[in-house]
C-alpha cells in the first residue's frame, strides 16, 4: 500500500538519487542536499513500505501564492494517481496553511495538471517575480518549454 507522509532528514539520500536521470535531462531542477535539508517540510513523500515511490514540494512564496515543485513518481509505480494524490495533498496543506489565491506550477506535463483543475497562464504573468530565482539553474534557461499553469484556491473546483 502506498502511503502519503511528510519527508525527514533521513530520506534525503533515497530522494536524491530517485532523481539522478530527471535532473540530467533537465526535467526537474538539480537541488542539493544543503537545499533540500533547508526545505525538507516542504516535501511531501508517497512510500511504499520503507521505499519512496514519489515526491513532491510545496514551497510557500508568500501568503497569497505557493508553488508545487520536483513532482516525480518512480516509472514502475506511475499510472497509479501517486502523482494525483500527491497533488492533492499539497493543495489541502496550501489551504491549511491558509496561502490566499493560488498554488502555480511549472511543468512539461500540463494535461496532468489540468485535469486536477489547473488552468494554464502565461509565464510572464506569474505574479511573485522572485519564483523565477530557480530558472537560471535550470539547463534549458533562457529558452524554457515548461508551461504556467495555476490553481486557484478561492474557487470551489470539486
Amino acid at each position: 500500500m502506498i502511503e502519503l507522509v511528510k519527508a525527514t532528514l533521513s530520506d534525503i539520500p533515497q530522494m536524491l538519487a530517485m532523481v539522478v536521470t530527471e535532473v540530467k535531462d533537465g526535467v526537474i531542477l538539480n537541488r542539493t542536499e544543503d537545499e533540500v535539508a533547508t526545505n525538507i517540510r516542504s516535501y511531501v513523500l508517497a512510500k511504499e513500505g520503507n521505499t519512496i515511490v514519489g515526491y513532491t514540494a510545496l514551497h510557500i512564496h508568500s501568503t497569497r501564492v505557493a508553488e508545487i515543485r520536483s513532482l516525480i513518481v518512480d516509472a514502475k509505480y506511475r499510472g497509479q494517481h501517486i502523482g494525483q494524490r500527491m497533488v492533492e495533498f499539497t493543495l489541502k496543506e496550501a489551504k491549511s496553511l491558509q496561502v490566499s489565491e493560488e498554488v502555480l506550477v511549472l511543468t512539461y506535463l500540463p494535461l496532468f495538471f489540468e485535469k486536477l483543475g489547473f488552468s494554464e497562464i502565461h509565464k510572464e504573468s506569474i505574479p511573485e517575480h522572485k519564483i523565477w530565482a530557480d530558472c537560471i539553474k535550470c539547463i534549458h534557461f533562457p529558452v524554457c518549454n515548461e508551461v504556467a499553469l495555476v490553481y486557484k484556491l478561492n474557487e470551489d473546483k470539486k
